[in-house]
């Protein structure tokens, strides 16, 4: 290997590990990391911490210790070109003269897409595009479904069993996973910008679906009730949380009961319905979009599972499987109405991993 591109490898890799600090708090801007190089050396970095503070790419020129000109700027994502909440990245790099600058992948972002590599040639600084492209894509997965389609990145979690039960015929579920299992889950929690659960699994459960066992920040808890089913003294209504819940319901609702629920300070979202009277999850997702929520992590019940499923609004799949037969049980998927094996869901990339007792596997659809 040319030792350029070791390097190239070596200083995306630390640009990769600043971005990652900003998951869960960016949105709906992505997570970005940059580093400085001058001589081999580090002489500056920096990632984008929150939406509306500066970008990386500032954060890295502000902390940098020697003049940036002649320097190579390794940066996770395309430097943005547009007036935004912040001014345009590449304004700053041509300020600061960079000999070369280093991007892991473009930005799908219609106001960028190309747009701020291209201006940054124009200036005769040389531009590599491309390195550990993968890496820095993943990163950014939830953002770039939002910029390319309004709707926000769908993950579906839940824990089973090893003969794949969610229950036990008598509906107990707790616990299935391991402890491990449930603090790796309150991460994804903060890392996702709402928690979607059907209001059948708030009934029984009674969830906070919070982040407890870890540091962030608490997601918007989405609950779908076609018929605002909600029990009054639910945790997701009467809690310290309780303004970040949205119940999403139909014009089947009970105004009495939508007046209740809004006296609790919780935001009752009505969307159009489909012919069964069940919430239009496509409706949803719409709405949830444009509030830019950019992220949405569903953890049940096999209902919602299977109806998302159906509808193609999969994107991910993680499902901690723990060491543990119960026979007769609740499943997490029902029927969809697939006859033959080539037509089953595949995943097009997938990983597993060890917490606890439990195999987690990590799949994307």
């Amino acid at each position: 290997m040319k030792k350029n591109t070791f390097d190239d490898n070596y200083y995306m890799g630390i640009a990769i590990r600043l971005a990652g600090r900003g998951l869960g708090k960016t949105s709906p801007n992505p997570v970005v990391g940059a580093v400085i190089v001058a001589n081999g050396k580090i002489i500056g970095q920096g990632y984008h911490k929150r939406c509306g503070d500066h970008h990386a790419e500032i954060n890295a020129i502000n902390s940098a210790k020697k003049n940036i000109k002649g320097s190579t700027f390794y940066i996770t994502l395309e430097p943005c070109s547009h007036y935004g909440r912040t001014p345009p990245c590449v304004d700053a790099l041509i300020q600061e003269n960079p000999g070369r600058v280093v991007v892991g992948s473009l930005d799908p972002n219609p106001e960028v897409n190309g747009k701020g590599i291209k201006i940054l040639r124009s200036k005769d600084i040389k531009v590599d595009v491309g390195i550990r492209e993968s890496e820095c894509m993943q990163l950014n997965e939830h953002y770039f479904k939002f910029v390319k389609t309004g709707m926000p990145y769908v993950t579906v979690k839940y824990a089973q069993t090893l003969d794949g039960r969610i229950a036990t015929k008598s509906g107990d579920s707790q616990w299935i996973s391991s402890e491990a299992s449930r603090r790796y889950v309150h991460r994804l929690r903060s890392i996702n910008g709402g928690i979607m659960v059907g209001v059948g699994t708030v009934a029984v459960d009674n969830p906070q679906l919070t982040v407890r066992h870890v540091k962030g920040k608490n997601p918007f808890r989405i609950i779908v009730d076609s018929k605002l089913r909600i029990p009054i003294k639910s945790s997701v209504l009467t809690d310290a949380n309780s303004h970040l819940t949205i119940i999403a319901t139909t014009s089947n609702a009970p105004a009495r009961k939508i007046e209740a629920v809004k006296k609790l300070g919780v935001e009752v979202l009505v969307v159009n319905r489909e012919r069964t009277g069940r919430v239009s999850l496509s409706d949803l997702l719409r709405k949830l979009g444009k509030r830019e929520i950019m992220s949405v992590l569903v953890e049940g019940g096999s209902e919602i599972i299977t109806s998302l499923l159906k509808a193609g609004f999969v994107d991910k799949m993680i499902i901690p499987i723990a060491p543990k037969i119960v026979g007769k049980g609740l499943e997490a998927i029902g029927d969809l109405n697939i006859n033959k094996i080539n037509k089953a869901i595949r995943f097009s990339s997938f990983t597993t991993m060890r917490k606890g007792d439990d195999i987690i596997f990590e799949g994307t659809i």
